[in-house]
Parts: C-alpha cells; sequence; structure tokens
C-alpha cells in the first residue's frame, strides 16, 4: 500500500491491522482450501481419484461430516494465518518505506515492491510451514480419507504434538523450502499486481464525488485485492501441490525436493495433477483475498493509519 510514512509509536498498527485480515481470510477462504488440500492429495498419488471435481469433493464433505468438515484445521490456520498476515503487512509496509526513502514516484515502483514483499514473504514462510502442515494433515484425514486410520489426530494440537514425537523438529518443518519459495514469489506477484491495480483504479476516483468515494474505496479494495490473489496462485499453484505431498505423505523419506516432487506428479498425471485443486482454488482467491485487503485498509483507517 502506497501512503505516507507511519510514525514510529504506530508502527504496531500495522501487524494489528494485518492480524485482523488474517483472521478474516481464514472466515471466508478455509473451506475452498479444505477442498483444495483434498483434492492435492487424492488426485496426485497411486491410490486412485475420489473426487471428480471441487464441487464434488465438497459435495461429498458436507455429506459426511457437515460443515465443520469444510473447517476442519481451522484452528491452526486462525493461529497460523493471523500471526502470519500480521507479520506480512507490518513487514511488507515498513520494509517498503525504508527501500522507498525519500524517491517520489508517480505510481508503483516495482524495484521497490518485489523486494519488499519476497523478503516478507521469505520471513513469514517459518511461521507459515508449520501450521500448514498441521493444517493440510487434519484436512486430509477423517471420512472419506485415504489417510490410514492409525494416523488420525483428535485435533489440531495432537496433530503437533504426534508430529513433533514422531518426526521431531525437522518434522514439524517439513516442507519448509518449498514454503519458502511459494511465499516469497507469490507474495511478490500478490503485492506487485495489488499495488498496481490499486494505483490504476485510484487514479480514476479523483472526479468522484465525496458521498460515493467510500463504496468506491470498497471496489478498489475488493478488485485490488482479488486479482491479486488469483495472480498469486496461478504463479504458486505448483508449489503448493508439492508443499501439501512433501507435508502429507507418511514416509519419512520422501523426498523433500519440490521439483522432484513435481517431476513425478507431472510423468503421473500430467500439467493437470501439476495443478490439482485449480477450481477450488481460484475460487478461493478472489474472496479470500479481497476480504483480507478489504478488512485490513479498513482496520487501517479505524487504527489512524490511513491509506492514500
Amino acid at each position: 500500500m502506497v501512503g505516507a510514512p507511519i510514525d514510529s509509536s504506530d508502527k504496531y498498527k500495522e501487524y494489528v491491522a494485518g492480524l485482523i485480515a488474517g483472521v478474516a481470510t481464514v472466515f471466508t477462504g478455509h473451506p475452498f482450501d479444505t477442498v483444495k488440500v483434498k483434492l492435492q492429495k487424492h488426485h496426485t498419488e497411486v491410490h486412485g481419484i475420489k473426487y471428480r471435481n471441487g464441487l464434488h469433493c465438497a459435495a461429498r464433505i458436507l455429506q459426511i461430516e457437515g460443515v465443520k468438515g469444510l473447517y476442519r484445521g481451522a484452528s491452526s490456520s486462525f493461529i497460523g494465518i493471523g500471526f502470519e498476515s500480521s507479520l506480512l503487512f507490518g513487514i511488507y509496509t515498513q520494509t517498503k518505506q525504508k527501500l522507498q526513502g525519500n524517491l517520489q514516484s508517480s505510481g508503483p515502483n516495482p524495484s521497490v515492491i518485489i523486494p519488499a514483499a519476497a523478503y516478507s514473504g521469505a520471513i513469514i514462510s517459518i511461521v507459515v510451514c508449520p501450521a500448514e502442515l498441521v493444517k493440510c494433515r487434519m484436512q486430509v484425514q477423517g471420512a472419506n480419507s485415504i489417510v490410514l486410520k492409525s494416523s488420525i489426530y483428535s485435533g489440531s494440537m495432537d496433530c503437533a504434538v504426534k508430529t513433533f514425537r514422531t518426526e521431531g523438529v525437522t518434522g514439524i518443518f517439513r516442507g519448509g523450502t518449498t514454503t519458502f519459495l511459494r511465499e516469497s514469489v507469490g507474495n511478490s506477484v500478490f503485492f506487485t499486481v495489488y499495488e498496481t491495480v490499486r494505483h490504476v483504479t485510484h487514479s480514476k476516483l479523483k472526479d468522484t464525488s465525496v458521498e460515493h468515494r467510500s463504496m468506491a474505496e470498497l471496489g478498489i479494495g475488493i478488485l485490488s485485492g482479488g486479482l491479486g490473489g488469483i495472480a498469486l496462485w496461478s504463479i504458486v499453484l505448483p508449489l503448493d501441490v508439492a508443499k501439501t505431498m512433501i507435508q502429507t505423505n507418511q514416509d519419512r523419506n520422501f523426498t523433500r525436493n519440490p521439483f522432484r516432487v513435481l517431476n513425478t506428479v507431472y510423468r503421473q498425471a500430467g500439467l493437470r495433477g501439476c495443478y490439482a485443486g485449480l477450481g477450488p482454488t481460484i475460487a478461493r482467491a478472489f474472496p479470500a483475498n479481497a476480504a483480507a485487503v478489504v478488512t485490513w485498509e479498513f482496520a487501517m483507517k479505524i487504527l489512524g493509519i490511513r491509506p492514500e
């Protein structure tokens, strides 16, 4: 987000606003994410395809487990994504301001946005990796699952504890390299698209009346956040497929190299396998990221830090 420098005493507000945005993201996007993870798990392994598409998968989950099935693993997401979002928006904004310095720019500057976004993405991957490992393992188990009954966890905490006991610290951070790549590349794409779309659409509001400006700002937040989310996942979904396979595989000796995993998936299922879960991912990307951006910008205003 482009805006005036933030007073040092208000810097914590960036993180609070990001935390609120993260909660909104989980509420909006977790059901789509559950469908995506189940499709990735079932469509990329040799056990056979159990779901025809995202709608079939969602219907089966609702039929067998109800709404709670779509929110399986959400507790770890609220913690992980809340903390992740807080760090992401806070670090990104403050890093961008430092890189921007006194440079005057009439529009988004990729030489500032990309490194700031990549850096913030790399930092949050440390938090994202263990949180998503627990989330994914919770999501692929349960009714209608190919995961062995002996590996079923009673909850997110039980999953984290059992993983640590059986696999140690390296188990908790299984898929760390893949998560690092996904977050650094993905957030570079997201913030570049977000900043660009926001700038272009915001420039057209100059002649908008005061009474219509608030509604226009809401529309800009929805559009810029939603398109940023679609661009992000369109680029990094194969890495996400590899991450899901690495984190949910029960074999400790299973490779953690995402490119080897994707090579295997491509040989077995083609390009379609590398983009398993594309439907629910794109369906989730727009509303979840739009909700995150709108909530973030609204929280910034409530906290007294107004974007331009």
